[in-house]
């Protein structure tokens, strides 16, 4: 088998990559270690309308609700409204969404091969077991999409990201007060370092968290957010589907090698803010793919990659960082009054006008501009001490 670009995943970014990468050209194999594409799950399918246009996916079929805002809550169980103009994001289907994006890249030629794991690779050689047989592929260039514990990554010597959080998820009845809003729960008893979450469709929710490592299991913190007050009073008992997962963050200093180049959650491609990957895994995958046909052609080398893509989302990537880590090391009290200030009429006018799940540096540097100079320099002075 020889094909000038095998990409190694079958997630959004490996698809984007492998339709691009076709696209521009090259002879492309994708390989997926699970024998169904989309599964298993480990998303909690909320994905924004930007996502969906970066992914160049037209039509709804996959979508399950719409949500149009959401509600913050306070440890101390103040509640936020943040309210968007428009839909801000989509609950999806992502089995189905997977899917849809693998058939746009066979549309788009690629060639698939499902129950196919990678093990391993040397120089142009990419060695694979495939339905129980060892086989070995002669590749061009080798793009990595396969995740947070990238086997690609640890063959071809690149540096693994910086920081993973750890999550669990399940599905069960919940009767929400809006269903067209995401219910967000901070503090220490719920979610260290990150946040709680419930997610709102059909008469259902996914309901859980992220948090930072620690010395308590994550279902520690699934069960004292399944007793936060607010999910006590609109969570129905049982649960249909239950998901452990990790976040990647922090993107590693460098993400391409000789003929090998990492995109996605491999390469860190995830936003430290919300944990979302699928928008900046799309706009780095489509990089990645033409990329790798141009360098097969000899029309480029991978330096070409790590720069475009550096210069396309890490300065939101790096501004992000900086904004999960001041805010994953307040307190209880410092969330309560971080919070309590942007429950202030004008600041939640501003995110109604600013706010934008894919680019929270838009509405920080509104927040800073903001008129009530004294407060906010307390507040944000708060918040970055913990930086250093």
């Amino acid at each position: 088998m020889k094909y000038d670009v095998v990409v190694v995943g079958g997630g959004p970014a490996g698809a984007m990559a492998s339709k691009y990468a076709a696209r521009n050209g090259a002879s492309t194999l994708l390989i997926e270690e699970h024998a169904s594409i989309g599964s298993p799950v480990q998303c909690t399918g909320l994905i924004s309308t930007a996502a969906l246009r970066e992914c160049e996916i037209e039509g709804e079929s996959f979508a399950l609700n719409k949500m149009k805002g959401a509600y913050v809550y306070a440890p101390d169980g103040t509640e936020l409204e943040v309210k968007g103009k428009d839909v801000m994001a989509y609950v999806i289907d992502r089995k189905m969404f997977d899917r849809s994006l693998i058939e746009q890249s066979i549309d788009s030629g690629v060639d698939i091969l499902i129950k196919t794991r990678f093990t391993g690779m040397e120089k142009n050689r990419v060695s694979v077991l495939s339905n129980g047989e060892r086989k070995e592929i002669h590749a061009g260039m080798v793009i990595g999409a396969d995740g947070l514990q990238s086997a690609v990554c640890r063959s071809s010597g690149l540096p693994g990201c910086k920081k993973f959080l750890s999550g669990m998820q399940i599905e069960a009845p919940y009767a929400p007060e809006n269903p067209e809003y995401v219910e967000i729960f901070t503090g220490q008893d719920v979610a260290p370092g990150f946040f709680g979450w419930a997610v709102p469709f059909n008469g259902m929710a996914r309901i859980g968290l992220a948090r930072t490592p620690g010395d308590k299991p994550v279902s520690h913190y699934l069960e004292k957010l399944l007793e936060h007050p607010v999910v006590t009073s609109r969570y129905r008992g049982s649960r249909t589907e239950h998901v452990v997962g990790g976040i990647p963050l922090g993107y590693p200093d460098k993400t391409a090698k000789d003929n090998v180049v990492l995109v996605g959650d491999a390469a860190g491609q995830v936003k430290p803010t919300s944990g979302g990957g699928i928008y900046m895994g799309a706009i780095c995958a489509k990089i990645a793919g033409e990329v790798a046909a141009k360098t097969v052609r000899g029309e480029a080398t991978v330096d070409e990659y790590e720069k475009r893509w550096r210069s396309a989302v890490g300065r939101e990537l790096s501004i992000g960082m900086m904004i999960h880590k001041s805010l994953g090391k307040l307190g209880d009290n410092d969330l309560n009054e971080f919070i309590s200030y942007l429950n202030q009429p004008e600041i939640r006018n501003a995110i109604t006008e600013y706010g934008d799940i894919d680019h929270p540096s838009v509405l920080f540097r509104k927040l800073l501009s903001g008129s009530d100079k004294k407060q906010l320099i307390r507040l944000f002075g708060v918040v970055f001490r913990t930086l250093f």
